[in-house]
């Protein structure tokens, strides 16, 4: 997980060693693993010096690596928290316990870990310095905010339609074709909904005529048209109310015909009336 010196760092390192020699062991584990000197192997090698070696005896070698590696070298608080996020994601120890027992900021391992699950291409660069965290973090809470809206309509469908849920995980449809599907059903099944309580309200309303429901399985009319009719209705009240309404502000004036049905003044009134409004005076007044 740690870089590599670059070319000519390593070749300091090896005309250090072999001017002053190796000041540091490299260290294996008892299986003979590289813990720790990987550079000073490497440098040994260009020096063509024999390296010098011990072996590990302790009980934590992710913590030996940690501690000889990332506190020690010379890399930005964004690698320090990248690399210690992958090498916990590998051993399993806690991100807590070193930030609190090597200083680590806790916000930066938090960072680390989205990026790590949610732009690993991106942790990669972080890891060797070419990317800055704080620019792969924002980056991964973009990917972790799609990712989540997958999730959710993966969910939305395991809920609502299995078979589609199934279709999807088999990669036979692709998931927002099934959303539209499942989308495409739910309305179908709101306006059947709705169509059955209009044709509950024609009944109620007195008509004779074959149910919505019956007429649009039928063919004769769409589903849409069926669906019209509570709007239809709604507006035909909306309007019945208005012109009640608007007939109450003058029936002050109308009213002033019933004490006088057979006047002068009423037969001319009446006269000068359309047919329509000659029978709205019929109901309500006693002109004949």
């Amino acid at each position: 997980m740690f870089p590599m010196l670059s070319q000519d760092e390593l070749l300091d390192l090896a005309e250090s060693i072999k001017t002053e020699g190796q000041h540091r062991p490299i260290v294996l584990d008892a299986d003979g693993v590289l813990l720790d000197g990987r550079n000073r192997l490497a440098a040994c090698e260009i020096a063509g010096i024999e390296p010098r070696f011990t072996t590990y005896t302790g009980s934590n070698p992710t913590a030996l690596i940690l501690s000889n590696n990332v506190f020690r070298r010379h890399m930005s608080k964004g690698q320090e928290a990248m690399i210690t996020a992958m090498a916990c994601s590998v051993s399993g120890c806690s991100l807590r316990d070193l930030a609190k027992s090597h200083g680590l900021s806790r916000t930066r391992l938090s960072a680390a870990n989205v990026v790590l699950k949610y732009a690993p291409e991106l942790a990669e660069q972080v890891r060797i310095g070419a990317f800055p965290l704080d620019a792969a973090y924002e980056a991964a809470l973009e990917s972790k905010a799609k990712a989540a809206a997958i999730q959710e309509k993966r969910d939305r469908l395991a809920d609502h339609a299995p078979d589609l849920a199934r279709q999807v995980s088999g990669g036979h449809l692709a998931l927002d074709d099934a959303i539209a599907t499942l989308e495409e059903r739910q309305k179908q099944t709101r306006i059947r909904k709705q169509i059955a309580e209009a044709d509950a309200f024609r009944i109620a309303d007195g008509h004779t005529a074959p149910p919505l429901a019956q007429l649009a399985t039928q063919g004769d009319i769409t589903w849409n048209q069926a669906h019209q009719y509570i709007t239809q209705r709604r507006t035909a009240i909306h309007h019945t109310q208005q012109a009640i309404e608007q007939a109450a502000q003058h029936w002050i004036t109308i009213r002033t015909l019933i004490p006088r049905p057979d006047t002068a003044f009423a037969r001319e009134v009446h006269a000068g009336l359309s047919s329509e409004a000659r029978e709205l005076t019929a109901h309500l007044t006693p002109l004949t």
